[in-house]
């Protein structure tokens, strides 16, 4: 493909010359001080130039319409070029023509298109066509054509000797050198296109590379301005490359100030970044060095990742993992408190059961009689929650869940003052075990109900990730809660499904722990999230059956 497009630009070229030479041919003959050239003279020139205009364009058409013969025509067109310079040094005077010089340019056009041997062959003949003419004219075997021996026999023999030998002995030089010079060209733009195409490949595989990284990458100079921002990059941020490059990186991630130094060397570090719709991210980043040939630092490539996720993760596994600790720790000190507790309230009902009690003493015994019981609920609801029974499984119609629960629900002075909004599928069915996921609604629209202070709207949403009515295996059932309450603060927020921590006065602390761990039991998860001052929002993710 290459020597193709060099010999179209080789015929172009030639038809340019070709024509400037007629230009110029034209021109000296109509000047005054011209007149050299006779009109059959012209009339030939004038032919040779149609001609080879002819043969160039017939050479493009056959290179446009195949790709197997540029080589014959670039011998043809050689070829063609030293007949043509033949015949016009026959047509301008033979040995008195100016117009050997173009014997050079044929050569040079053959060391260009072909190798150093072509343009060898093509130096020979052109020492042996310009011998010739210039034998031929001296002895006067050219008068036939116009040109008598006269002309030439003017010249000296030496000198004409001479004048053949530095002719033939350019033609040979110039080959040698053109053709050295081309084939040093050739081995240079072999060189120079292979080293292209592998910059051209290391380029898209570094594109390819950086652009689908799962983590943000970017370059910064040795003043900390951005260069290199990565598509990840740009999903963590909110900020196109466009946006950033050339930016101070302290003013895109402002958490990176203090660190400004640390980065243009091996760091590893965590930082906190607050997207510009307020959310907030965790990003965990590494940075390497990126030095110059002579080792001078001159910036630095940070890759960072997403630890939000990875964090809450944790934090939830470390609170698991308290909770349990915490509930096995409270189960044992509760099942020793079980058995005293039944001993004082056994022998409490037997000296309260006598005849001879004081009125005041039995008011007494009945207080005790009364927290006792209430203590024994409390070691009850402990044990459910320390040692939560396995759950027993069955389809459940959530809309008639829904619809026994608000019964329940109808009784109780706290929702007196409630609305109770459900959007909920009627034929929507999940598989749990009733009594206890009765108990975790209950716990959850109780616990709603007493932060709204009994005037409110709760809010019970439920749907199947999959689409339908049914809990399908793969397509989790996600339940919300959603209250119009006080909302709790990120403080409580962390700490609020441990056993005996409650944000109202008098509460245990174990119902939305108890909601935790029946969750748990069942295989899904439970997260709140709330604003303060505006609600809270509950949400299940149960597993699908």
């Amino acid at each position: 493909m290459e020597e193709k497009k060099r010999l179209v630009r080789f015929i172009l070229a030639r038809v340019v010359v070709v024509s400037l030479f007629l230009i110029s041919t034209a021109i000296l003959d109509t000047s005054e001080s011209g007149g050299g050239i006779s009109a059959p003279a012209l009339t030939g020139i004038t032919r040779l130039v149609v001609a080879t205009y002819l043969i160039s364009v017939l050479s493009l058409v056959l290179l446009w319409a195949t790709d197997r013969l540029h080589r014959a025509i670039t011998y043809l067109l050689i070829i063609w070029d030293l007949g043509f310079v033949t015949l016009l040094l026959l047509l301008t005077g033979g040995i008195a023509s100016p117009y050997s010089f173009l014997y050079l340019l044929s050569i040079i056009s053959a060391s260009m298109l072909l190798s150093r041997r072509e343009a060898l062959y093509s130096a020979s003949l052109c020492a042996i066509l310009y011998g010739a003419i210039m034998d031929l004219h001296y002895f006067g075997r050219l008068r036939s054509i116009g040109l008598p021996p006269e002309a030439a026999q003017q010249v000296d023999p030496g000198t004409l000797f001479v004048i053949i030998s530095v002719n033939i002995v350019a033609f040979l030089l110039t080959a040698v050198l053109t053709g050295y010079l081309a084939e040093r060209l050739r081995a240079s733009e072999k060189a120079l296109r292979k080293q292209a195409i592998d910059f051209e490949e290391l380029e898209r595989l570094s594109t390819s590379i950086v652009s689908n990284l799962s983590s943000g990458l970017m370059t910064v100079n040795d003043e900390g301005r951005i260069r290199v921002f990565n598509p990840y990059a740009e999903r963590l941020t909110g900020y196109f490359q466009e946006d950033v490059y050339d930016h101070p990186l302290s003013e895109v991630i402002p958490a990176f100030v203090p660190l400004m130094e640390s980065i243009f060397g091996p760091s590893q570090d965590e930082i906190e970044y607050r997207n510009r719709q307020g959310k907030t991210f965790v990003f965990g980043f590494k940075s390497v060095p990126i030095p110059d040939k002579e080792g001078t630092i001159v910036g630095a490539i940070i890759d960072f990742q997403d630890l939000t996720l990875v964090k809450k993760m944790k934090a939830e596994l470390e609170r698991a993992d308290r909770l349990a600790a915490i509930g096995e720790l409270s189960a044992r000190i509760a099942h020793e408190i079980r058995n005293p507790l039944a001993s004082i309230s056994g022998s409490v009902q037997l000296i309260a059961g006598g005849k001879n009690i004081d009125p005041q003493d039995k008011v007494l015994l009945d207080i005790v009689l009364r927290e006792t019981e209430r203590l024994n609920t409390l070691i009850k609801d402990f044990l459910a929650y320390a040692r939560p029974t396995r759950p027993v499984k069955t389809s459940i119609r959530l809309g008639w869940l829904l619809r026994e629960l608000k019964t329940l629900l109808e009784t109780d002075q706290r929702f007196s003052g409630i609305t109770i909004r459900e959007e909920c599928p009627e034929d929507l069915t999940i598989f749990v075990d009733g009594d206890q996921f009765r108990q975790v609604l209950w716990n959850l629209f109780v616990n709603a109900a007493e932060a709204m202070s009994g005037a409110g709207t709760i809010t019970f949403r439920a749907l199947v990730s999959g689409g339908g009515a049914e809990a399908k295996a793969g397509y989790p059932v996600l339940l919300t809660v959603t209250d119009t309450g006080a909302g709790i603060s990120e403080e409580e927020l962390v700490r609020l499904f441990e056993p005996f921590h409650s944000t109202k006065a008098g509460g245990s602390g174990l119902g939305l722990a108890m909601v935790y761990r029946i969750i748990e039991t069942h295989g899904g998860r439970i997260r709140v999230s709330s604003v303060k001052g505006t609600g809270t929002e509950f949400t299940i993710s149960l597993p699908g059956e």
